[in-house]
């Protein structure tokens, strides 16, 4: 006997996830359980990789199973594939162990043709036998046979718009679809120069080959890249009989969520159209209704569709999304799986389902991906000012608010063009008719996603939810025409680059900008969070420079300051040309007049970090500016900052001029410019001692942690360190305050966690400085890289961008090593890290793998930290 390739549903299981796919092995889970499913087979992803591997041939003994697998299927249900009396009709997806929006669509109706679609004409109604037909034609034409879309749309509009008004897809009479039909075919074979298959047998065969085809497709790539899923995962293929939604009235088809996907809220949610198919509640081809009318529509139907709910969450666990198709009153699921939710949803679902016993703490804290919490600290629209824009009249339209959040942007009709766009630093909102996966470039780029069609469960809400960005579909009051680049609302036209403001959580759209306000960590999210805490064993801190992210990083539950940059503290107003003078100062005389004018500025930053810190530690690094980015960038700046500070504009010149270099990010920066200018130090040292006796005098508990920036050995440490102990026991000694304090260093330098057994021996504290570790590890700049690093991960010669998540073969090594090694020499040694990757999921992990003490990241990303770290040591606990 050959290998086997495919599993009938009554032959597969949960279990076999990673070769049936999501769609696979929900579907034969729900036949295991009794649930009324049409019968089918899956298609396995060994198949896929096998055929990927046979240079894209089907593997040997696969046709002779699915022809065996459809005869089961005939046998079932006592109808034939190609026969126009009894006819049997075949759906196919595509299915992979992830949900993936990026893969290939669904085709329909397989096993009709010309004789198929007279006979069921015959037999059973000529308008569904060619609306089906139709749906094939078009279906299959853009999908596997790669015809673009446009082609049959705009024959069907034409259609749509013969008489007085504009009609739906399901006004149009079976001679008209019959006519379609043909136009359709003879689109195919113009544009794909060869004919559509009449033979269901090669229908079939194409489409299992488009399924497989479409795993390495640039859209699916794309999405595996973001998603951070891998090539060999492989896709699977479903084929299951049809059943139809378009046979009447009381026939339709529809997307039922157990819970609301986006505030969680425990009610069916969905949407549903009569006289319609598999695809149209998703495609945004008409705005679908509430699942609350089908209760009125078709009692029985509903009532079943409560029950199948309800028993389907219970058995799963987790709030279901269920696609179900009704045919003449009776209703058929055709697939389960874990609904995609928002941030907020997923909080409340898993805080719910504690309360409700359905699950543990354990479990409610597994369940939630930690991107997902980022959702919940998006800004939202300032109550008072959008009272304001209304009374303004500024409030464009209203649609369903699908994904949550508020964003400004440009409007962009073309995602070619919104990408490009956001590449230059602008902020764009994509506006589309209804999206499509080859827009999903262009959704990723934009800041906010509007379609003026499409439900709740169309592709734009689905993708903007999953991504955590705002979207608002089936706004029906707006016309968009992506053709003339503008949009319209009552008589306002909005043309591309013009400002509008969208609101995902209300579904409201505003001309102009709209201010927005930050969220705050409270009820569910703030009960849910101190579950996580409850499991996790490493410290969260946040990286903050001002008071303002100070306040922001412990309202979000940061357990300290993990990096304060106090060169970022000169960046605005007065202060950069105080920080301008000092740079480029030629004698201590000079220098110690500009640090006279930063010292009281950085002692007062201080007293305000400390008050806010009260109790925790807050890491100061010392001055590490890159000489670059303080320079006047230009003449006009050059001459502004002369009259500042009160010198000539040659003599300033000379001395900016003397101060470049050819490679800033390596030359005097760090302990380097501590050294060749102690003064620096011993001023940031004093304001360091001076702010923390003066707040501890006040009854502040108060930790600095003293960290010295670009140490590559012992003796810069030793001599940097000497100099800030010097200054602490002179403020001791004249403020009478003992201050609690340490002295470390950033790791950032690979030669620093060589010899970290060394540097420890001074050291009493290491965080690694991951962003300038990545850069000089790789040896690439990350603001150049941007050249080139996506052809790099397009050709996957890297596997992620290291600047966004650790790169655990090469700085992930140097960060163990250091680690290891510094506390060979000091085994109460504390370490963390402080790069971005202090707030990336899988990078937490790794650091609580490694034995680190605590992760630093932006404030924002401190709940994110703080979920990933507890679910670092859940999985460890699980062997996960």
């Amino acid at each position: 006997m050959g290998r086997r390739w495919l599993y009938r549903f009554e032959e597969g299981a949960a279990e076999l996830l990673h070769l049936l796919g999501s769609k696979g092995a929900g579907i034969a889970e729900l036949t295991q359980i009794g649930i009324p499913t049409p019968p089918g087979f899956v298609i396995t992803t060994d198949a896929c990789n096998a055929y990927y591997a046979a240079g894209r041939h089907l593997p040997e003994g696969l046709w002779e199973q699915v022809l065996e697998a459809v005869r089961g299927i005939e046998g079932r249900l006592g109808k034939r594939f190609g026969d126009p009396n009894r006819p049997l009709l075949l759906s196919v997806r595509s299915g992979a162990a992830v949900s993936m929006p990026g893969m290939m669509d669904t085709v329909l109706n397989l096993g009709l043709n010309d004789h198929v679609a007279a006979g069921i004409a015959h037999s059973l109604d000529p308008r569904f036998a060619y609306d089906a037909y139709r749906r094939l034609l078009q279906m299959f034409g853009r999908i596997v046979m790669k015809v673009p879309g446009e082609a049959f749309e705009e024959v069907l509009e034409a259609y749509k718009r013969r008489g007085p008004v504009l009609r739906q897809d399901t006004d149009l009479e079976a001679e008209e679809l019959q006519e379609i039909c043909e136009r359709f075919k003879a689109i195919i074979r113009a544009r794909a120069a060869q004919p559509f298959p009449q033979d269901p047998y090669e229908q079939l065969r194409q489409a299992i080959t488009a399924v497989f085809d479409s795993w390495m497709g640039k859209r699916a790539v794309d999405y595996r890249r973001i998603h951070r899923i891998p090539d060999t995962l492989g896709t699977a293929v479903t084929v299951q009989a049809m059943v139809f939604g378009n046979l009447g009235p009381d026939s339709a088809t529809g997307v039922a969520f157990t819970r609301n996907p986006a505030t969680g809220e425990k009610r069916l949610y969905g949407e549903y159209l009569t006289q319609a198919q598999g695809e149209d509640v998703v495609a945004g081809i008409r705005t679908p209704k509430p699942l609350e009318h089908l209760q009125e529509e078709m009692p029985e139907a509903y009532a079943e569709l409560v029950r199948i709910a309800e028993r389907l969450e219970r058995h799963y666990r987790d709030m279901q999304d269920i696609e179900f198709t009704i045919e003449r009153g009776r209703l058929w699921v055709l697939q389960t799986r874990s609904g995609k939710r928002t941030g907020a949803g997923a909080i409340r679902i898993a805080v719910d389902m504690v309360q409700e016993g359905l699950i543990d703490r354990r479990a409610a804290v597994m369940r939630v991906e930690p991107e997902l919490v980022a959702q919940l600290l998006h800004p939202t629209l300032d109550e008072a000012h959008r009272a304001r824009a209304r009374e303004e009249g500024r409030l464009l339209a209203r649609g369903l608010p699908a994904s949550p959040g508020a964003a400004s942007g440009r409007v962009v009709f073309d995602p070619d063009e919104a990408e490009r766009l956001s590449a230059q630093g602008e902020r764009v909102i994509l506006v589309r008719p209804e999206t499509a996966p080859e827009d999903f470039h262009g959704m990723v780029a934009a800041r906010a996603i509007l379609t003026s069609r499409g439900g709740m469960t169309s592709h734009a809400a689905v993708v903007a939810r999953g991504m955590g960005k705002p979207c608002v579909v089936g706004a029906e009051a707006i016309t968009v025409d992506p053709t003339a680049q503008e949009m319209s609302a009552g008589g306002v036209r909005v043309r591309a680059g013009e400002w509008i403001t969208v609101d995902g959580s209300t579904g409201e759209v505003y001309l102009g900008v709209l201010p927005t306000r930050d969220p705050e960590l409270a009820g569910e999210f703030a009960t849910f969070m101190g579950w996580a805490d409850e499991f996790r064993r490493m410290g969260v801190r946040a990286n903050a420079d001002t008071p303002q992210d100070a306040q922001r990083a412990r309202a979000f539950g940061a357990e300290g300051i993990g990096l304060c940059r106090t060169e970022h503290m000169f960046f605005t107003g007065d202060r950069i040309y105080a920080m301008r003078e000092m740079i480029v100062a030629t004698t201590p005389e000079e220098r110690r007049a500009a640090l006279a004018r930063i010292e009281p500025l950085q002692r007062q930053d201080f007293v305000e970090l400390f008050r806010i810190m009260d109790g925790f530690p807050v890491v100061i690094r010392t001055l590490d500016p890159p000489l670059h980015e303080f320079l006047p960038p230009d003449e006009d700046a050059l001459r502004e900052t002369a009259q500042r500070i009160g010198v000539s504009v040659e003599v300033l010149r000379g001395k900016v001029a003397a101060l470049r270099e050819a490679n800033p990010m390596m030359g005097l920066r760090g302990c380097r410019l501590g050294i060749l200018y102690p003064e620096i130090t011993e001023m940031q040292a004093r304001a360091i001692f001076e702010a923390a006796a003066a707040c501890q005098a006040e009854g502040v508990r108060v930790e600095p942690e003293v960290m010295i920036p670009l140490v590559s050995g012992l003796n810069e440490l030793r001599q940097q360190a000497e100099i800030v102990r010097q200054v602490a026991e002179e403020v001791q000694a004249r403020t009478g305050q003992r201050i609690h304090y340490r002295i470390g260093t950033m790791v950032e330098v690979p030669r620093a966690a060589l010899v970290a057994d060394r540097i420890a021996e001074v050291a009493e504290f290491f965080s690694f400085g991951t962003n300038d570790l990545t850069q000089f590890t790789f040896g690439m700049s990350r603001d150049d890289a941007v050249r080139f690093l996506p052809r790099y991960l397009d050709q996957r010669i890297l596997q992620e961008d290291p600047f966004q998540m650790l790169d655990r073969e090469g700085v992930g090594q140097l960060v163990r090593m250091g680690t290891e090694r510094g506390r060979l020499s000091r085994p109460e040694l504390v370490v963390g890290i402080c790069g971005e990757h202090g707030g990336e999921p899988a990078s937490v992990k790794f650091c609580h793998r490694t034995g680190l003490d605590y992760v630093s990241c932006s404030p924002y990303r401190v709940p994110v930290a703080r979920l990933a770290a507890a679910q670092a040591v859940l999985e460890e606990s699980s062997g996960g």
